[in-house]
């Protein structure tokens, strides 16, 4: 059933909110979260939030679902719906364009339910940068600046799997869905007469379809300084750093709660470890598995084959001596030419895509718009 109203029996109070009171539909059975869905397939846009806990986790568990239409705003309790594939379908659903702010985070939540990738995704906060308003710009920042709403804070570091939900909690979650249609019609007619909404709608295409928490191919590279070490204790990193990704999704513990870079550096360094030495090591890590020991002493001491080194990509060196100047000057090139049309030199090409074409590495960003406006800067790089 499809609860409405303005108090729920599921709403813990705490005390009257100051502000204007919030209606919504409370979905939390599988009918009325197959109802709502009907019901929205054939909306032009629809807005999209979600809470989700990832503290203790590796995956994000998502804790609640926000949606609205400018008519219309619904929160979907995921807990006691048996089955979230009403939901999956619609996001993925070609028909109606979703509308999200900073939607990075939340589309790994809704990716563990099958929605991936979001289709026709709409990040308001991708298109404010293009609209001029500068990047990474926060929801009640533009709901300020584009709408002239206030919004409180507040519930951001709220227990979302908690029940019953508090007022506020459930203020704030409805809050950060009913302006975002307003957001959208605001930032287009901007987007439009710049002339920048096809390159908008291109990096929101490219979010939604890289936004899937895949494990990247080369982990090794996160630990910058070691690319002095020699190739077999790069591969050997890169084999220990694999190992901790997949023990991370297994038993769902954020992965630096294994073990950190730190202590996975110091493990390569003395891999001869035994059994009990490995123990001893990993003293302070909050989420080894004790009965890992034994896996992970076998993996260290396992001799580096061909086909592991065949296949490595060593770290970079740093960019040095014309490689470095090349940076830079391609570097001032890039800040000179997003200047001229408005927008902030990192949306244009990013350090390390400026890096990676100095170094002859072809990154995909710079595929589509951004190579049609940078044709003549990187042909001079």
């Amino acid at each position: 059933m499809i609860e409405r109203a303005t108090c729920n029996p599921r709403v813990a109070r705490l005390q009257p909110l100051s502000e204007l009171p919030f209606m919504h539909d409370w979905i939390a059975d599988d009918t009325a979260l197959a109802t709502l869905c009907a019901s929205l397939a054939d909306h032009d846009a629809i807005a999209v939030d979600t809470e989700f806990m990832r503290v203790r986790t590796y995956w994000p568990e998502l804790a609640l679902v926000q949606i609205a239409t400018p008519h219309h705003t619904a929160l979907i309790d995921p807990k006691p719906v048996s089955s979230l594939e009403p939901l999956r379908a619609l996001l993925v659903d070609g028909r109606s364009r979703k509308l999200m702010h900073s939607s990075s985070e939340d589309l790994v939540a809704l990716g563990r339910i099958g929605a991936r990738p979001i289709s026709v995704l709409f990040d308001t906060q991708v298109a404010a940068a293009f609209a001029g308003l500068g990047p990474g710009i926060g929801y009640q920042r533009l709901v300020q600046t584009l709408l002239d709403v206030t919004l409180e804070k507040g519930e951001t570091r709220s227990d979302w799997l908690k029940r019953p939900l508090t007022e506020q909690q459930l203020h704030y979650a409805e809050q950060d869905v009913v302006h975002v249609a307003a957001l959208h019609d605001a930032l287009v007619a901007r987007l439009e007469a710049r002339g920048m909404l096809a390159w908008c709608l291109e990096d929101c295409d490219r979010l939604a379809r890289t936004s899937n928490e895949e494990p990247t191919a080369d982990p090794h590279h996160e630990l910058r300084n070691a690319w002095r070490w020699p190739r077999e204790r790069q591969a050997l990193l890169k084999r220990v750093l694999e190992w901790r990704e997949r023990t991370a999704r297994t038993i769902d513990r954020p992965r630096l709660w294994i073990f950190d870079n730190v202590k996975a550096a110091e493990l390569v360094s003395a891999p001869s470890l035994d059994t009990d030495a490995l123990r001893a090591a990993m003293v302070g890590q909050r989420s080894f598995p004790k009965r890992a020991y034994d896996e992970l002493a076998a993996l260290l001491a396992t001799p580096i084959g061909a086909a592991e080194l065949d296949a490595l990509v060593a770290i970079p060196e740093p960019l040095r001596g014309d490689d470095e100047r090349r940076a830079d000057a391609l570097r001032d090139a890039v800040a000179a030419r997003a200047q001229a049309i408005d927008l902030p030199p990192a949306l244009l090409m990013s350090r390390r895509a400026i890096e990676a074409h100095v170094r002859g590495v072809a990154l995909s960003e710079l595929a589509g718009w951004r190579g049609a406006v940078l044709a003549e800067v990187l042909a001079g790089a």
